[in-house]
This record gives structure tokens, sequence and C-alpha cells, in this order.
């Protein structure tokens, strides 16, 4: 997607940190996330998971750890893909060591469960024993009971507060490979808390609008929590929190930056809603073309419309497009400009071989 100049987004400086073999803040691509589903210690379907994943394009996959089980089988897991892996770890400090001595690239601890300072400190000395970078994951649900009691209620100021605290942790024991979340299931106080935060510190953020729901509502509130921060320039990785499938988090993180022109992976469909002018069925042929070209991984954009209205225009800015016609005579453009008519009957065929052939590598 070409970036027109009002399309620049002036992205915050952050330091830039090692997550495995990606890097996080600074000049580094925004990544995307996700998280298995499955039980760590069904170690082939995790494996099985992590793979669909990757091929979705997810950059960094984060596997939950709730007892040593899981945390001895990351040794297996981690030979067997490409993803560096976040050990998700609550409540219990000792998994969040086992995870650092067995290959996980990253830990995800929550300061409000995971303890006493001196158990923190102990994950902070596992961590960099064995090159693992943090990340201190706040979130409105679990506070620090002093937090809240001082807060009365989830807030901004004692998410902020509480990513302050554990900053200065980490810092005073010399660690500094570590990046920084305050997450909420509210939009507007996520969205405040971030804020806030990129005001007081340069480290990198995750961002997320956390248990968003199911796959259309989450990704929904997700769009506007998530999208409102990066139009800001905030934001070095993020992940779409959904009840779904997770390999549609990672879909719906690429939708966010490839709408905003950040980041692009595969087929951007402009299409139109379809009305009365409609030369050809506009929505049944988005759906097919979106199910026959998702394994589509280069960018390339398509422009699907179904009358001469706007048709040219999108045209006009689209690698591919096509604009309804009357009598059955759509017509087909290439790099904005008219290429041949083209059947109705003939769209879905036609569409797929062209988009096929131009993303060969």
């Amino acid at each position: 997607m070409e970036i027109r100049p009002h399309r620049i987004i002036k992205r915050r400086i952050s330091k830039k940190i090692k997550v495995g073999n990606v890097s996080v803040g600074g000049d580094s691509p925004i990544s995307v996330q996700s998280m298995t589903n499955t039980l760590t210690t069904d170690i082939k379907g995790t494996i099985n998971q992590i793979i669909s994943l990757e091929d979705a394009g997810a950059d960094i996959v984060r596997i939950s750890c709730p007892d040593e089980d899981s945390t001895k089988a990351i040794k297996n897991i981690v030979k067997e893909v490409s993803a560096p892996i976040v050990a998700d770890i609550h409540f219990h400090y000792k998994r969040a060591i086992e995870a650092a001595e067995k290959g996980a690239s990253c830990l995800r601890i929550n300061p409000g469960n995971i303890g006493s300072k001196q158990r923190i400190l102990e994950v902070i000395k596992a961590a960099k024993d064995n090159n693992c970078s943090i990340r201190i994951g706040v979130n409105a649900g679990s506070l620090d009971k002093n937090l809240l009691e001082k807060y009365k209620e989830p807030c901004p100021e004692a998410l902020v507060e509480s990513a302050e605290q554990n900053i200065k942790l980490l810092e005073d024991n010399d660690f500094f490979n570590f990046k920084i979340s305050v997450k909420s299931s509210d939009i507007f106080l996520t969205v405040k808390a971030y804020k806030q935060l990129s005001k007081i510190c340069d480290y990198p953020l995750h961002l997320g609008v956390t248990e968003a729901g199911g796959l259309f509502t989450g990704s929904i509130k997700s769009s506007i929590g998530i999208g409102q921060l990066l139009m800001e320039g905030i934001g070095d990785t993020i992940r779409v929190s959904l009840s779904s499938d997770p390999v549609d988090e990672v879909k719906a993180g690429y939708e966010i930056l490839k709408s905003l022109g950040i980041r692009s992976r595969g087929v951007n469909i402009i299409s139109c809603p379809s009305c009365a002018r409609q030369a050809f069925p506009v929505i049944e042929t988005v759906k097919l073309l979106e199910k026959k070209l998702a394994h589509i991984k280069k960018p390339i954009n398509l422009s699907i419309i179904g009358c001469v209205v706007n048709g040219p225009g999108e045209a006009a800015q689209t690698e591919i497009g096509l604009t309804g016609g009357g009598q059955d005579n759509n017509l087909l453009y290439l790099s904005g400009v008219p290429h041949t008519k083209v059947p109705s009957s003939e769209i879905i065929d036609k569409i797929v071989k062209l988009v096929e052939e131009k993303t060969k590598d």
C-alpha cells in the first residue's frame, strides 16, 4: 500500500529490546502476537497451533504456564517452532524461573499476582541468566490490593502507578530488557492509561484491549482502542484478545495495521457494501475471494466495486480493480488502467489467477 503524506504516523521513540530473535521497539516493525489456547502439556497440539499462528503471520506467541509440567514442556516446544515463545506466568514465581531455564524468550508476569518483591527479584535473576526478556503485564482486573485501596477502583492512574513501581524495581536491579502493557477491558481506561504511560517512560509498549469479547465485538473494540493509540504513534507490539480461534487474533491484528498503512500482509480488499446499482453479486463475490485468497502472504491491493460510481476511482489506487458494468460488461483494471471486460460468471477465477500471478515469488 502506498503511504500518502496524510497517512504518515510519527511514532513514539522507544527503546529497542529483543524477544528471542524479534526486535521490539525503536524502529522495528510493530509485531503481531497471539496466544495458544491448547494445554501446554499437550506438546504436539501446542506445536501445531503455534505453527498455524506462524503461518498466519504471528511474530511472537505466548503460551500459558500454570504448572510445572507446562514449563517442562517448553523445552520440547521451542525446538519445533520459529516464533519466540512468551511464558504466561500467574501466581507462582517458580514457573517463571523454570520457563526461563527451559527456553522461553520472554516472561509475562503480572505484578499484581506474582507475589513478594523477593520473588520478583528471583524472576529477574532467572531472566538475566537465561537472556530472557520480561513483559510487565499490568491488568485492571488484577491490580495490587494496595493500589486498589488507594484509588478505590481500577483507573488509568492506578495502572500507570503499578507500571512505574515495577519499572523501578527492574531498573534498580539493572534489568532493562522489558516491555510494558497496561490493559483493561474498558477502551477508555485502556487508551488513557497507555497515553499517560507513554509520556513518562520510553520502554516498548505492548498494546491490547484485554478480554475484548468474541470475534465480531472483540475485533471492533480492539480496533478502536489499539487503532487510536497507533494513530498517535503509541505502541510497539499488539495482541487482539478474542474469544475465538487464535489465528483470528493474528488476522485482526494485521487488518488493524493494514488499515493504518503501518504494515501489510496478504490481500487488502476494498469493496463496496452493494446496492441496487450493482452489476454482479458483490457480497458473495467478496466472500469467495477472501476464502480463495486466504493463502496469499505478499501484500497486494484489490478493489471490487459493484458499479461505475466509485469503481474507476478505487481501481486507480489498486493493483487489480474490478468495476461492475451494465449488461455483464464488468471492467477489469490493472494498476489503474482499463484492461479487459469480464463476464460476472468469470470474475472469481479471473481475479484469483491474477492475484496469484502478481504475488508469485
